[in-house]
């Protein structure tokens, strides 16, 4: 295991984190949760070398991921709150502040401790940011992709409308379906 696990400085914002759950949920929900493939998830987000993770340590961040799809799947901000504070139970962890010996700046962990089993860190720290985001921001923290073929979780950034799309990508297929289908 490595540190510094939540780096919750401006180069890892409550957004950032944030990000980084919905690119972590995606992964271990799909045809890819594998070692290799989560490690570079990890790593695109920040996390330092050595990523020693196992496939039982996957396993454990997939049930995670799983549980922290209710928290996007969630339309209204209550929902939202109802599920991270079932979520945020399980944690088990305390609030506590950490610099990982003075290695990182300070910043809040709700693991049980620094070397925390990847699982446990990754639900602890996801709660924390879909919480801290929830209160700020006063709605769901993010949604469930609407696209037919796609599962993905994303992230809602910003005001402005509903968002309901993980990706361009995923919104432009379904407008050309829709296309098709009224043509048709």
């Amino acid at each position: 295991m490595s540190f510094p696990r939540d780096n919750w400085s401006s180069r890892h914002s409550v957004a950032a984190v944030a990000m980084r759950t919905a690119a972590l949920v995606n992964v271990l929900g799909g045809p890819d949760s594998e070692p290799g493939a989560v490690a570079a998830v990890l790593r695109d987000h920040g996390e330092p070398e050595p990523i020693g993770l196992t496939a039982a340590d996957v396993a454990e961040m997939g049930a995670a991921a799983e549980l922290l799809r209710e928290v996007f799947a969630a339309d209204r901000p209550d929902l939202a709150a109802e599920a991270v504070n079932r979520l945020l139970r399980r944690t088990g962890g305390v609030l506590r502040l950490t610099s990982h010996e003075g290695r990182t700046p300070w910043h809040p962990h709700l693991d049980s401790d620094d070397d925390a089993p990847w699982g446990e860190w990754f639900l602890a720290s996801s709660c924390m940011a879909l919480a801290v985001l929830l209160w700020d921001r006063q709605r769901p923290p993010g949604g469930v992709c609407a696209a037919a073929r796609c599962r993905d979780v994303y992230v809602v950034q910003g005001s402005g409308p509903a968002r309901r799309y993980c990706s361009r990508r995923c919104a432009t297929r379904e407008r050309v379906a829709a296309h098709r289908r009224s043509r048709g």
